[in-house]
């Protein structure tokens, strides 16, 4: 049975739920965009006659994009492997935070809907996953689509794909947001301050002992190129680097919705931190210096 108008619910309906989901598939919202721009490519090279006997538009462009994502995720760990240094994440601002003349105009990461599911903890744990465990969690836990559609995705049974999402599950547990935003804001707060007195004891007292810096450069922008373990460690990296980079402008703002922060020189945003807080201490730092992840930060 056909639906008028498929075009266009195909076209503009539901763009901003595909997105939500590629990203969160895929960690990085310039590939999520590609998948959902090749799933409507699809859609478009479908005869006419195919489209109208869809009858739901949605839930076909819905499979698609995950099959394209779990095609990408399958190569992805032998593109990372020749990655230079650690691979994370592409960061996201909210989007009234974004800066430089692009502002405003639309934007992919306009369409994100910024929530526990994209925090850079979460997202780092879901790398972790097989490309079949991260379809089958993040599109039943977080999106709650049915098993039955997952099993058309991945081309497994239901049953196999709620083992899948079981598996993810356990992995993921510990990845959700521990201290709350207030807590986390006020601890971030500290450690910017700390940073731009260039008060290693101070930082020193705000990470946790077994704290974790990881940073991204990509080949790009100078960083370590593997993490940074101890906060007695990480404590003199950050005031070396502040004593590198002088006239670095250091500012709050929400990183994958969660408090963190952001460098800027010359008006320009070079650096994106997130963090993960446990018991008032910070005990995971993630820098992203890769200037191709920072794009949704300059407009």
């Amino acid at each position: 049975m056909g639906t008028a108008g498929a075009e266009n619910e195909a076209t503009v309906g539901d763009r901003r739920q595909l997105i939500n989901v590629a990203y969160r598939l895929l960690g990085s919202l310039t590939e999520a965009e590609d998948a959902v721009q090749e799933a409507y490519a699809r859609w478009y090279a479908l005869p006419r006659g195919r489209q109208e006997e869809t009858v739901s538009p949605g839930a076909w462009l819905t499979t698609v994009t995950g099959r394209v994502c779990l095609d990408v995720l399958g190569s992805a760990r032998a593109r990372r492997e020749r990655y230079v240094g650690a691979w994370l994440p592409e960061p996201l601002p909210a989007h009234t935070e974004r800066d430089g003349p692009g502002a405003g105009l639309a934007d992919p990461a306009d369409q994100m809907v910024l929530d526990e599911s994209v925090t850079m903890a979460f997202l780092v744990v879901l790398e972790s996953l097989t490309p079949a465990e991260r379809v089958a969690f993040v599109l039943h836990d977080v999106f709650r689509y049915p098993f039955a559609e997952i099993a058309d995705i991945l081309r497994r049974t239901p049953a196999a794909c709620k083992q899948l999402a079981a598996s993810g599950r356990r992995r993921v547990r510990d990845a959700r947001t521990r201290a709350a935003p207030a807590v986390q804001a006020d601890v971030v707060r500290q450690v910017k301050a700390a940073w731009e007195r260039k008060d290693i004891a101070a930082l020193v007292d705000l990470l946790d002992p077994a704290a974790v810096m990881t940073a991204d450069g990509g080949g790009r922008a100078g960083t370590v190129l593997r993490p940074v373990e101890g906060g007695g460690r990480i404590a003199p990296y950050m005031v070396a680097i502040a004593d590198k980079a002088p006239g670095l402008e250091l500012l709050e703002r929400s990183v994958n919705g969660a408090p963190g922060l952001v460098a800027r020189r010359d008006g320009v945003v070079v650096t994106v931190a997130a963090f993960d807080v446990a018991e008032g201490r910070v005990s995971r730092i993630w820098v992203v210096r890769n200037p191709e992840k920072l794009r949704p930060w300059v407009g």
